[in-house]
């Protein structure tokens, strides 16, 4: 399965909008497959963005996100931004770089901080 930015960001938001009770939740998307939603949540949970609980068995996956870590709230700060977010895609799209996570996120807080620092 090819993993999805906008999707690692669609959690990201659905997370951070869900209420807070420490156990795993069920976030529905709009046009995600659950063995890509469950996917997602998996790589997630192993980047430490989000912490997860596994309900998988032998037949099929079953990841449930519950919360995110601090790692997770300070990507999406970076990220949540729809022209920030664009904008990085973007970039990364017209020098032909992969979707990489690190590179990603790096561009992401390069745009926040060129708005902070430009505003002194």
């Amino acid at each position: 399965m090819i993993r999805d930015m906008d999707l690692v960001r669609a959690i990201l938001i659905a997370l951070e909008d869900a209420p807070f009770d420490g156990g795993p939740l069920t976030l529905t998307l709009p046009n995600c497959a659950p063995d890509e939603y469950s996917y997602h949540v998996m790589l997630l949970h192993q980047a430490g963005l989000i912490h997860a609980f596994d309900f998988s068995s032998d037949s099929y996956a079953d990841w449930r996100p519950a919360y995110l870590t601090w790692d997770g709230h300070e990507f999406l700060q970076a990220a949540k931004d729809d022209t920030r977010w664009n904008r990085a895609k973007s970039y990364l799209t017209e020098k032909g770089s992969p979707m990489i996570f690190e590179v990603l996120k790096t561009l992401l807080l390069g745009y926040v901080n060129q708005k902070v620092f430009a505003q002194k």
